[in-house]
């Protein structure tokens, strides 16, 4: 259990807490992130030094703890985080003193977490293994545990960049801990004052300039970054130097197993920084054995990141200058970037690599930013960082990297270059359907054909067949080249919307009665055919209340229906029968262009083509001719957004024709390239709904 101190005991480990903490100066750090830790587990002997080697050599922090130190730690063994249990301490808490007891219901809520406190110390520090990371691949001690003095609360943080788990519990709240805000950890920070000399720093020793030389930094590189090392007894770890103006700022520490720690309370900048002033190009890497690879490719204007990269980018807004405390590094250089023109983002290839190229993109400013693409190593993977590339590839290959960087991609702005392979592929004709899909209709092979992603307006007055139309279209497609189609069609009724398709595939009547008394009717055998291709041809989007559909509603339910069913054509019939609800500052002309943005964009999205049926306003002394697309009720945007325009319209005076006789006038077409404006005749089989081409002496 815990061991709480006696009041006289508490005054005097605070008296001895206050001395310790001046004399912690190291910070631990999983690899290329930030970790406090107030030690470094003692791991090779004195024989190790006794035979050179081309290994690099484990270290020890700068202040190690005596095995009989007070500050005992255990590790806790999680490798996850628990689900915590809701359970109540037991009963015989309420006997117990109130110190006690309150220690005993904390340290239960604290074990639904995972977090083991049986060798503790109330009032300072402790590191533990963190329930959530489990330390990461090294299983580093990265939970800091405070517990106060009189037990009844707790607050933890890991240190790990890629975990960050934190939180805050009392031994009087009810239920499971609560996750807070922690404004008490690291709450007051005083900046050190270091040197050369204050840290013990010495020149690398012949063993860690073999270990460099492996990863093909040479001995030049390696004097002009200062790069130094640090003796602990008999361990050593390599130190890079952060310095600005000349000053030694900060200094990060490396051991044999790649773990990293920093100087405690020293101020966070770039390593390298010196390097980018009055630079106007800059090259931001996510490690310092990155900068020092660009260095012998020949790039010497660039920085790395201090703290390594995040696990995935944040979803918050960028914070405010002083509550941005991650990317504090940045702030505290942010004069360096002034004269900056190119930002090259050389993060590592992995995805806390491209996140953290997303991070510094968003404070640095997308528009100046550029982005590197790391050689392939084999057909599946990567290179995954600029030493990497140097090490296996050479500084030629690394100096092309940077190079042949891109731009930064901004959402909204694009450049031709990023649509060269669709443009080649256009040319080719190898995406299909570059002149659009035949409507099934010889008469109209000129004049319009169905181009997947755009937007068709179809028009007529009442009763001159521009739904029949559209099913007959549809039914075309589908046996042409196997379309599938969402139905959007509140004027029909489930039944005969199904009777009207069924006829027109089958080209037999539903009924034997009336209209189709001469001709015979499908069998039952043929109508069983036929429900099965409706079910896998067409999808309805219907609204099963008395409430009107909302275009954003219709086009939600037809987004559904291409992901699910791949279907790649949407028909609004008609316009008049949805919701039309708009503010009352709102013109009907700007709610029109408003809903036909968004029934584009859709059809662009999606690659699918909408047929959209608007009727024409009222026409006053109308003499029999076919409308305009500018009749149409509510809006001249209907023609003036569309890509294409259609007018329906059938001879009903038998004078002036055949009462059969369909004309389909072509009244826009945007892409000139899939049809063009003119008219086409087709002939109605009233019995079977189907539209039939027809040849000129038929037309005259």
């Amino acid at each position: 259990m815990l061991r709480l101190p006696s009041h006289n005991q508490r005054f005097h480990l605070l008296l001895r807490n206050l001395s310790s903490f001046a004399s912690k100066t190291t910070i631990f750090m999983t690899s290329k992130h930030f970790l406090p830790s107030p030690l470094l587990p003692q791991t090779l002997s004195p024989k190790h030094f006794s035979t050179p080697t081309k290994r690099l050599l484990p270290s020890l922090s700068s202040k190690p703890i005596p095995k009989n130190h007070s500050f005992s730690l255990r590790t806790n063994g999680f490798c996850s985080l628990p689900s915590p249990s809701v359970s109540s301490p037991s009963p015989d808490l309420e006997d117990q003193p109130s110190d006690t007891r309150s220690l005993q219901i904390l340290n239960h809520k604290l074990k639904q977490l995972g977090i083991d406190i049986t060798e503790c110390v109330a009032g300072r520090e402790n590191r533990l293994k963190c329930p959530s990371c489990n330390g990461g691949e090294s299983g580093e001690l990265s939970l800091s545990l405070f517990i106060s003095l009189d037990g009844y609360s707790a607050s933890w943080l890991c240190f790990r960049a890629k975990c960050g788990w934190k939180g805050y519990t009392k031994a009087a709240a009810d239920g499971k801990p609560s996750i807070e805000n922690l404004g008490r950890v690291n709450k007051v920070k005083v900046t050190r004052q270091i040197t050369v000399e204050s840290l013990q720093l010495e020149p690398l020793c012949n063993q860690l300039t073999a270990y460099f030389a492996e990863r093909m930094i040479s001995s030049e590189t390696l004097k002009r970054n200062a790069i130094m090392q640090k003796r602990s007894g008999d361990e050593i770890a390599i130190a890079f130097t952060y310095w600005r103006n000349g000053e030694l700022v900060n200094c990060k520490y490396r051991d044999i197993v790649k773990r990293f720690w920093q100087e405690k309370d020293t101020e966070k900048i770039l390593y390298g920084l010196d390097d980018i002033e009055d630079a106007s190009d800059i090259i931001i890497v996510e490690g310092e054995m990155d900068k020092l690879a660009m260095e012998e490719a020949g790039f010497r204007n660039c920085v790395s990141v201090p703290d390594g990269a995040p696990p995935s980018v944040s979803k918050k807004e960028v914070p405010a200058e002083e509550q941005d405390t991650k990317y504090q590094y940045l702030w505290n250089c942010k004069e360096y970037f002034k004269k900056a023109s190119r930002i090259i983002l050389a993060t590592d290839g992995d995805l806390p690599g491209q996140a953290l190229a997303e991070e510094l993109a968003r404070r640095l400013g997308r528009e100046r930013c550029w982005r590197v693409k790391w050689p392939k190593k084999n057909d599946v993977d990567h290179f995954k960082d600029a030493n990497e590339v140097l090490m296996y590839l050479g500084p030629s290959v690394l100096k092309d990297v940077i190079d042949n960087a891109e731009l930064y991609p901004i959402r909204g702005l694009f450049n031709f270059s990023s649509f060269f392979d669709e443009i080649d592929q256009y040319y080719h004709r190898t995406l299909g359907y570059e002149f659009g899909v035949s409507t099934g209709w010889r008469a109209l092979d000129d004049l319009y054909n169905v181009v997947p992603g755009e937007l068709t307006i179809v028009t007529g007055v009442p009763n001159s067949g521009k739904s029949e139309w559209i099913d007959a279209l549809l039914c075309n497609l589908n046996e042409g080249v196997g379309w599938k189609f969402a139905l959007c069609s509140m004027e029909n009724k489930v039944r005969d919307h199904a009777r009207k398709l069924l006829e027109k595939s089958i080209k037999k009547p539903f009924f034997g009665v009336g209209y189709g008394s001469n001709v015979e009717r499908m069998s039952v055998e043929e109508l069983e055919k036929g429900k099965k291709w409706l079910s896998d041809t067409f999808q309805l989007i219907r609204c099963e209340n008395d409430s009107l559909p909302s275009i954003q509603w219709v086009l939600e339910l037809a987004r559904a229906a291409v992901l699910r069913h791949g279907v790649q054509g949407l028909v609004i019939d008609p316009y008049n029968e949805l919701d039309h609800q708009r503010p009352v500052s709102q013109t009907e002309t700007e709610y029109v262009s408003q809903m036909l943005t968004k029934i584009k964009r859709f059809a662009q999205h999606h690659s699918c083509h909408v047929w959209f049926v608007a009727h024409p306003r009222q026409l006053h002394h109308w003499i029999g001719a076919p409308p305009n697309l500018y009749d149409i009720s509510g809006s001249a945007h209907f023609i003036n957004k569309c890509d294409n325009g259609i007018v329906i319209h059938r001879n009903r005076d038998p004078d002036a024709g055949p009462v059969d006789l369909v004309q389909v006038c072509v009244r826009k077409v945007r892409n000139k390239v899939v049809g063009n404006i003119g008219d086409a005749f087709l002939s109605y089989d009233r019995v079977t709904g189907v539209y039939n081409d027809i040849d000129e002496s038929q037309k005259k």
